[in-house]
């Protein structure tokens, strides 16, 4: 049977934890037999009022929805009606994260594809998702992700992040996209540009990742539609996305 849409519910994890859940389905109607596509979506960082209303995680759902995805978003833990309490790591996140994945392949039929897409703080959340088995395909998009900020945020624990992200790339399964504006506050251009190089050497040689890098021109942290600059990054997320 097909699940139905729902709004700020909480979903209980086998660890006990209860997150707060919003869960969006695409009007054109799916059978039990149809492939299903899922889009998660995760929010800034908590401890500086990150949720899943963000308004720009709100303005990605509808493209996806238009591209027949089911959209899940929800409060990290300790946020809103979301149980525990945020860890300074992001480790507790990130399993978070992967139960919350397993309960929606249990409860939605016929997953076939799911895009982490992790925004800002979420981006580094997002990065430690694992490919899962066949036959699901896993994509991720990195959005604003936090480079320059990243060791504090994550209480120093920039290098496991850094050689996870690393690891992932090596995978020949996983196909990441990262996109980030040119102006944002909280990261140089000159650092980014340093980092997608990086980035683009763990994907060289046979047997690699696919690895995307958008730059937008333009845009802030924080996506305020300056020259169309949200515009542009939610058409080159769609142009990725099967």
């Amino acid at each position: 049977m097909a699940i139905l849409p729902f709004t700020h519910e909480k979903i209980k994890l086998p660890s006990g934890l209860e997150l707060e859940v919003t869960l969006s389905i695409p009007q054109q109607n799916i059978n039990e037999e149809s492939l299903v596509k899922l889009a998660v979506c995760l929010h800034p960082w908590s401890w500086l009022g990150g949720r899943m209303d963000d308004p720009v995680l709100c303005s990605i759902q509808d493209p996806f929805l238009q591209q027949g995805y089911h959209v899940l978003r929800y409060n990290s833990r300790g946020v809103g009606q979301s149980s525990g309490w945020p860890s300074l790591t992001g480790s507790q996140e990130a399993q978070d994260l992967q139960k919350l994945v397993q309960w929606a392949l249990h409860e939605i039929p016929s997953i076939s594809t799911v895009v982490i897409l992790g925004y800002s703080h979420g981006s580094l959340i997002a990065s430690l998702f694992p490919i899962l088995p066949d036959p699901v395909k896993v994509y991720h998009i990195l959005l604003s992700y936090p480079l320059g900020p990243r060791s504090w945020l994550t209480a120093f624990r920039g290098n496991m992040y850094a050689t996870t992200l690393n690891n992932l790339l090596s995978n020949k399964r996983a196909d990441v996209l990262v996109v980030f504006g040119d102006h944002d506050e909280f990261t140089g251009e000159e650092s980014y540009d340093t980092w997608a190089e990086d980035l683009k050497r763990q994907v060289q040689g046979e047997g690699k990742g696919h690895l995307q890098i958008v730059k937008v021109e333009g845009a802030t942290h924080f996506w305020t539609d300056h020259l169309g600059a949200r515009s542009r990054m939610l058409r080159s997320i769609l142009l990725h996305i099967p």
